[in-house]
C-alpha cells in the first residue's frame, strides 16, 4: 500500500496521530504544540520513564499542580511539545 492511497484514520495528516490525553484531567492535548487557528501554544509534559510504557502525558495546569514530578515514579517531567517561535 502506498502512502498516497491511505484515507481516513490511516492518512498521514490525521489528528489522531498527534493527539494524546492528559492523565489527570482527561483533556485532549496536541503534541504538535499548537492547534489550528489557536492564539496560544499548548505545552505538553511527559515523564521520560513512564511515557514509553504507561503512555503518561500531562497538561500545563496539572504539571504545575504536580510540581513537575511524575506521580508514578517521582522523576522530573520534561516538555514534549516542540517550542514554536513566532
Amino acid at each position: 500500500m502506498t502512502i498516497g492511497l491511505a484515507k481516513g484514520a490511516n492518512s498521514m495528516g490525521h489528528v489522531g496521530w498527534i493527539t494524546v490525553r492528559c492523565r489527570i484531567c482527561g483533556r485532549y492535548l496536541d503534541l504538535s504544540g499548537q492547534k489550528p487557528n489557536a492564539r496560544h501554544e499548548e505545552v505538553v509534559y511527559a515523564c521520560p520513564k513512564c511515557a514509553k510504557t504507561l503512555n503518561v502525558y500531562f497538561c500545563a495546569a496539572d504539571a504545575k499542580r504536580l510540581r513537575y514530578h511524575c506521580p508514578y515514579c517521582g522523576s522530573q517531567l520534561t516538555v514534549v511539545s516542540p517550542l514554536i517561535e513566532g
